[in-house]
């Protein structure tokens, strides 16, 4: 994610810092100058702004900017090749419907939504959608059984029951401690 800025390109700037310093501008609302000071810095909407509070050195004048985080865009490659941008509220859909009667919280689902796309993230910007169902499936293992299998059903398009038994098989051999070879009987 980059972030935008409206002080100090290296992200120091701070109360009586002046937008000329950095060789960056904000209009006056009164006056349209373009020399100002920020006077106030502030965390706002939750932490995903900064508020700050500047005042004209031409007119005086008080007035608020924001400074926002600007999203890279992050797409997902689908099977057919065609690009669709990555919606959070698609993976929650998918682990929603999974998940239908079973014990899990919509915000166990939206927390596991939020981690997958973070992860994904950091993968890069471009992901595949077989990438995306592989992260869901690897959320879900340690989670609950049934709705990994449920969603493994529609991800991996099962057909027919032995797809699910080959599938439950892999979950149980995957998630089964090994237990130790019995000790030879003795002579």
């Amino acid at each position: 994610m980059a972030l935008r800025r409206w002080g100090c390109p290296t992200g120091e700037s701070g109360a009586g810092a002046t937008a000329r310093q950095y060789g960056l501008h904000v209009r006056c609302p009164r006056c349209a100058g373009q020399d100002d000071k920020v006077v106030d810095s502030r965390a706002a909407e939750d932490g995903s702004a900064i508020r700050r509070r500047r005042e004209c050195l031409s007119c005086g004048q008080r007035f608020t900017t924001y400074e926002r985080l600007d999203e890279i865009p992050f797409l997902v490659i689908k099977r057919s090749g065609t690009r669709e941008a990555f919606d959070r509220a698609k993976v929650a859909s998918g682990i929603g419907a999974a998940a239908k009667n079973r014990p899990i919280s919509p915000q166990q689902i939206a927390s596991m939504a939020a981690d997958i796309e973070e992860s994904l993230r950091m993968a890069g910007s471009d992901v595949t959608s077989e990438e995306v169902g592989l992260a869901v499936l690897e959320r879900l293992r340690p989670v609950d059984e049934v709705v990994y299998l449920r969603f493994a059903s529609v991800y991996k398009d099962f057909s027919a029951a032995g797809d699910f038994e080959r599938e439950a098989g892999l979950l149980k051999k995957s998630t089964e401690p090994k237990r130790p070879a019995a000790p030879p009987l003795g002579d």
